[in-house]
C-alpha cells in the first residue's frame, strides 16, 4: 500500500511565535495518527525555479488514507482554528509511488 504525505510549505509567516498553538496542536494530531516528520522547521532549503526558500514540512503516513484521515481529524481540525491572520501555507495531502 502506497504511503500518504503531508506537505506544506510556508511562503509568509509574519510571526513565527503566534505558530505555537497550532504546531502543538498539529503535533498531537500527527502523533495520534502515528506520522513521522521528515523535514521540519529549521531544515536547510535549496529552491529553484518558482521555490521559495522558507520553511517546508514533510509528514509521512503509512497509507495515503491515514493522511486524508489525519487532515479531517477533530484534533487537527482544533490545529487549523489555531492559524493566526496573515498566515499563508501551501499545503498538499499527496499518495506516495510505493
Amino acid at each position: 500500500m502506497p504511503k500518504g504525505y503531508w506537505v506544506s510549505v510556508y511562503p509568509t509567516i509574519d510571526d513565527p511565535e503566534k505558530l505555537d498553538a497550532y504546531n502543538e496542536l498539529a503535533g498531537v494530531a500527527v502523533a495520534a495518527a502515528r506520522g513521522r516528520v521528515l523535514a521540519s522547521i529549521g531544515g536547510r532549503v535549496d529552491a529553484h525555479e518558482a521555490g521559495i526558500a522558507e520553511r517546508v514540512v514533510l509528514i509521512e503516513f503509512d497509507s495515503f488514507e491515514q493522511a486524508v484521515a489525519a487532515r479531517a481529524s477533530a484534533v487537527y481540525q482544533e490545529a487549523l482554528a489555531e492559524l493566526p491572520d496573515g498566515f499563508e501555507r501551501d499545503f498538499r495531502i499527496v499518495e506516495g509511488l510505493h
